[in-house]
């Protein structure tokens, strides 16, 4: 084994790969593996996808966990993520105060970019919002829907739309150049999702999970945690 096999929600990708150097400091390994809508990192692992350790909602990690998918001892929260606003680094920040700011600001907007809207954390909310709001229909055909967060950031960040918007987890804002995080989803519209990591029950690395869960929970990198987006449950 030259390297940890990781299957995550793409809310740790940017936390992970600020760890990366110290983990390979303390195993002599890399990270390798894929980040992503939470519900198809799941379903990789069910279909018998190697890996040694899983970062995902904690409701999902709970699911696993009953399929013996993962090892129960090993789970361990990393902490909360907002959904957020995003907008270009060089556009005027957006104010969402409340509902009906939200409702304005994205009607508004001439495209609106978001995570898959059935199998990642955000997308799934976002569209419950629009439902909430009552304007599903009427952005429908602005929404720019991607696989997971970070590639709906990273489009935005290039899209040469005249008012633009995304909407994904403050995370995966944060770790994306060229876009700026607006604000967290006001009352009635907001969502902080507890992040937890386990090792898998076919893991190959059991020690090496664990050590990266270390560093991942560790008080000591509270600080790290935080300016990539998350926050103590």
């Amino acid at each position: 084994m030259t390297a940890l096999n990781i299957l995550s929600g793409g809310a740790a990708q940017g936390l992970v790969a600020n760890l990366a150097p110290k983990f390979k400091a303390l195993t002599g390994h890399n990270i390798q593996g894929e980040f992503g809508a939470v519900g198809a990192m799941a379903n990789k692992l069910r279909g018998g996808i190697p890996a040694d350790i899983v970062v995902l909602t904690a409701a999902m990690i709970a699911d696993l966990a009953r399929e013996k998918l993962v090892v129960r001892t090993s789970i361990a929260d990393i902490g909360l993520v907002e959904t957020a606003i995003a907008v270009r680094a060089d556009d005027p920040r957006v104010a969402v105060k409340d509902a009906a700011a939200m409702r304005d600001a994205l009607l508004a907007a001439d495209a609106i970019f978001v995570p898959d809207t059935k199998a990642s954390t955000a997308g799934i909310h976002v569209a419950k919002v629009l439902q909430r709001l009552g304007i599903a229909d009427e952005v429908a055909a602005r929404l720019k829907v991607y696989p997971n967060g970070a590639t709906a950031m990273r489009h935005l960040a290039a899209s040469d739309a005249v008012r633009p918007i995304g909407c994904t987890q403050s995370t995966e804002i944060i770790s994306t150049p060229g876009v700026t995080l607006s604000g967290s989803l006001p009352p009635g519209c907001e969502l902080s999702t507890m992040y937890t990591a386990a090792v898998t029950a076919r893991a190959a690395g059991v020690k090496q999970a664990q050590v990266l869960i270390d560093l991942l929970t560790d008080a000591d990198q509270r600080e790290l945690r935080e300016r990539a987006g998350f926050v103590s449950g």
